[in-house]
């Protein structure tokens, strides 16, 4: 994808030097079955024990972050300036079909971090992926997940990674239009299955919503994809749906425990935003067959 002149958020802190003491995180986040699944590979751990560890609700006694003095990335950063663009260019979208709907687009704020960095949902990890975390409304981005998304599970490109942020800012979207709270306050009162499954309606609406950014961009904005773009984005969402990646970590597919989405699912709900262009058509959790 080229994307060089487009502007860059105001919105991207990087943290990169900081660091904290590590607590599990409970944010919304596409990265971290990805991670656990390696990190099961790597440590011999049942990556869906890990997946566990990482789910939950809010840690509303995490220390927040200050809006204080967050340094910007350096000029020179290509790769912090195409995550800034990418941003800049999920508030322009958002923000108009906000506006259009007679509501207001709070822009979210992506904190680059290394390693490890304390949100207001708890200790951000690499090993959780990137992630959203409603308390601060930030997104979360540890650079290396890119490697990983390029190396370990076969989902190289530039429009693979935008993807990533995208679904990230779609978690972002669904805490405005108050979805998130609902579906967490829906997961707390239900059984282990019925919250999975909620969690995947949630995690393929936010699929939806980085097809949506997709074509509305390039339509208001007119960066270019270039051949094999979409092909990464959705090789990407197809690398990461809980059944490929439960079939490689186990051998077997346990779709009770899904909380993602399978590989077909996340590619459709990707191309059924890209062709609907709105909110309305993602409506995940009103669709019958997912």
């Amino acid at each position: 994808m080229r994307m060089d002149d487009q502007g860059e958020s105001q919105n991207v802190e990087d943290e990169r030097g900081a660091s904290g003491g590590f607590r599990p995180v409970h944010g919304i986040g596409l990265g971290g079955i990805a991670l656990a699944l390696i990190a099961g590979w790597i440590f011999h751990v049942n990556p869906l024990q890990l997946l566990g560890l990482m789910s939950g609700g809010s840690d509303t006694n995490a220390p927040t972050v200050s809006d204080q003095n967050a340094p910007a990335p350096p000029a020179g950063d290509t790769q912090a300036r195409f995550v800034s663009q990418i941003l800049r260019s999920t508030e322009e979208v958002w923000g108009d079909i906000f506006q259009q709907q007679g509501l207001t687009y709070v822009d979210p704020k992506l904190v680059l971090y290394r390693d490890s960095y304390p949100t207001a949902c708890g200790e951000g990890d690499a090993a959780a992926g990137p992630f959203y975390c409603p308390n601060d409304r930030r997104v979360y981005l540890d650079l290396s997940f890119f490697d990983l998304l390029s190396q370990k599970l076969g989902a190289p490109g530039q429009f693979a990674q935008a993807y990533v942020i995208a679904h990230e800012v779609g978690h972002h979207v669904q805490d405005l239009l108050g979805t998130l709270g609902k579906v967490d306050a829906q997961r707390e009162r239900s059984n282990a299955s019925t919250a999975n499954a909620l969690s995947v309606r949630l995690e393929l609406q936010a699929d939806c919503f980085a097809g949506v950014w997709a074509t509305r961009s390039q339509q208001e904005q007119g960066w270019r994809l270039q051949s094999g773009d979409i092909e990464s984005a959705l090789n990407a969402a197809s690398q990461i749906g809980d059944d490929t990646l439960q079939r490689r970590a186990r051998g077997t597919v346990v779709p009770d425990t899904f909380t993602h989405g399978t590989s077909a699912q996340r590619v459709a709900w990707f191309k059924r935003g890209a062709e609907l262009a709105s909110i309305a058509g993602c409506n995940t959790f009103g669709a019958a067959q997912l």
